[in-house]
């Protein structure tokens, strides 16, 4: 059985070797790499040098670089994956290929599906051959190989995440660019918008405890934390620093009994996201083919 014919079907085939043949992709690797590493030795510098620590090399350093070089990255696949994907279907559609890409013996999941592993699997490979520059913090200690490989399976399902949401818009939209402009005004809310709805509602609820006559035990402010569970940098960061749960969720302030966060954050958010990319792609592959109107 020829496992490589039943995975990798024509569509995937043909989009992974126009995106990973072209010059394009090798000077993009190329400047990724050389930025991501120009971050990382301006860490060392700062941390090292400039903090007058001599030869010598605390390992709490090395665990700032690391933390710092994590949420680089983080920021530069939110950059790099909707422009990924955006424009999948919707440039079809504009280049008048969509029609002979349907009429196949490809299903509407076959296609959804492969073009998201295919424009995801560029993002993959640049973010897998970061691995050495992260090697360099392994010199200093300070950060367990464990941490690293959970931060490395966040990356691949906030990947999951925004491509779906590209997917999504690049189906729904005929538009290359509503799609781009859409898919990044969402990744925009999810980072940002999430973090300020946060201090917005901590700052009302902080009011009513003021105001209120309500014991401290029996205040409901715990829910406010799960807003904090949609956002992706705290989420990563809850992973590095587990104790970022209990704070987002109030779980020792106003008086409260301070029993922890119902959830670690990195949990509710991956069940959260999950469910909301699974609609998101199964919306796209049911409005992938035209529906013709019936009439009663």
């Amino acid at each position: 059985m020829n496992w490589r014919v039943r995975l990798i079907n024509p569509v995937l085939d043909k989009e992974i070797r126009l995106r990973m043949r072209s010059p394009r992709a090798m000077w993009t690797l190329f400047f990724y790499l050389l930025a991501i590493g120009l971050m990382a030795f301006a860490a060392i510098y700062l941390t090292q040098v400039l903090s007058g620590s001599g030869s010598s090399y605390n390992p709490e350093q090395s665990k700032i670089l690391f933390y710092f070089l994590s949420f680089a990255q983080l920021g530069l696949v939110a950059f790099m994956a909707p422009g990924l994907t955006a424009g999948v279907i919707s440039g079809e559609r504009e280049k008048q290929t969509l029609n002979l890409l349907l009429t196949t013996q490809q299903s509407s999941s076959t296609i959804i599906l492969s073009k998201l592993v295919s424009s995801l699997s560029f993002m993959v490979l640049i973010v897998v051959s970061t691995i050495p520059i992260y090697a360099m913090v392994f010199l200093y200690g300070g950060v367990s190989p464990k941490q690293m490989t959970l931060i490395f399976l966040f990356y691949l399902f906030i990947m999951l995440v925004l491509g779906s949401f590209g997917i999504f818009f690049s189906t729904i939209l005929k538009k290359t660019m509503m799609s781009v402009i859409s898919t990044y005004g969402v990744t925009l809310f999810i980072f940002v918008g999430t973090a300020i709805l946060y201090f917005v509602m901590v700052n009302v609820l902080e009011d009513q405890y003021r105001y209120s006559t309500v014991s401290p035990s029996s205040t409901p402010y715990a829910w406010v934390g799960h807003i904090m569970a949609f956002n992706p940098a705290v989420a990563l960061y809850s992973i590095l620093e587990p104790s970022i749960s209990d704070d987002a969720f109030l779980s020792s302030r106003y008086g409260g009994s301070g029993s922890g966060a119902p959830i670690a954050l990195w949990l509710e958010f991956m069940i959260i996201y999950t469910v909301i990319s699974s609609i998101a792609l199964w919306l796209s592959v049911r409005n992938l083919r035209p529906r013709l109107n019936r009439k009663r």
